[in-house]
């Protein structure tokens, strides 16, 4: 079966069942800057659920969804939490860019880090990269999985933690029903609900994928994803054919659900905003992205900026 390297550590765990909420990257963002103890972390001290408001198990699931998002980091040896660079591009008190997830690029770049990376959130990477249905039952989805880890050896799994991942992937892209006692907040409980990546189609526990143009994907945020999938799987290269683009995974195409129609607008445009760094080529039938030089991390940001003028 597709999927992630049997080398690979699976990752269905760490949420503690709740979805990633707004608000709570800017509170992780702002926990470890303002944390000074040297030989602890910011949510293991006694009075983390006093800082954040929640409780214990909530802590718990800030602090993955903001290491998983990009935001903080964790030193191997000790695990002490550390800002990254893409948790200050968007939350520094001063030059932060997206203090409050108002801007689109913010979830778009969010859901790339869950998504493209198969050592982090196996359903998330899995579902995106590897899972071929479009319309599909929760239960297809949860059997995928189990096949996943029966073909990997994956013997520490259980299946009721498959489930509750799943359950938590569901929520985080797919907005629940509005009934009466409802309130658009508890519909809404994701941020990346908004993306529109993921749809309730008739019945409770059927859904779909919905593939096609992105409207609110920003140029900045596409160019920002192909930088990093062009450093992870094909750095030696000056070229970037379409088809490992639009199809392999960990693509932007993949993990966007773009469509070839959108992604061939989206080289075409990165192109005309990379000021001559990517140029788009079609010679006797090859489609490829030609990079003029080989691009650091740095890079990256200057490119997300595009999305936040």
């Amino acid at each position: 079966m597709d999927g992630p390297s049997p080398q690979i550590e699976p990752h269905f765990s760490g949420h503690e069942t709740f979805t990633l909420r707004y608000g709570w990257l800017k509170k992780a963002y702002d926990a470890v800057k303002d944390y000074s103890e040297d030989d602890s972390s910011a949510f293991r001290a006694d009075n983390a659920t006093a800082r954040f408001g929640v409780g214990k198990n909530m802590v718990s699931s800030i602090r993955h969804w903001a290491t998983v998002s990009g935001v903080i980091g964790m030193e191997p040896r000790d695990k002490k939490e550390f800002i990254t660079d893409f948790g200050s591009f968007l939350f520094d008190d001063k030059s932060g860019r997206d203090p409050y997830m108002e801007n689109p690029t913010t979830s778009w770049v969010v859901h790339w880090n869950l998504s493209h990376r198969a050592d982090q959130k196996t359903t998330w990477f899995w579902a995106f990269n590897h899972f071929h249905e479009i319309d599909f039952e929760r239960e297809v989805l949860e059997q995928g999985l189990r096949k996943l880890s029966q073909d990997h050896d994956w013997k520490r799994v259980a299946e009721s933690t498959i489930k509750r991942d799943v359950a938590c992937f569901i929520r985080t892209y797919a907005a629940q029903p509005i009934f009466k006692r409802t309130t658009y907040e508890d519909a809404i409980e994701s941020p990346l609900t908004e993306l529109g990546l993921l749809h309730q189609i008739g019945r409770r526990d059927k859904f779909r994928f919905v593939r096609g143009p992105k409207r609110a994907l920003g140029i900045g945020a596409f160019g920002y994803a192909v930088a990093e999938f062009w450093r992870d799987h094909f750095d030696e290269s000056a070229t970037l054919a379409f088809d490992s683009l639009a199809h392999q995974p960990s693509s932007p195409g993949r993990v966007f659900l773009l469509d070839e129609n959108s992604l061939y607008n989206f080289c075409g445009q990165l192109e005309e905003v990379s000021g001559g760094i990517y140029r788009w080529s079609e010679t006797a039938g090859l489609r490829q992205m030609v990079r003029t030089e080989r691009l650091d991390k740095r890079h990256d940001f200057d490119m997300l900026s595009l999305d936040y003028r």
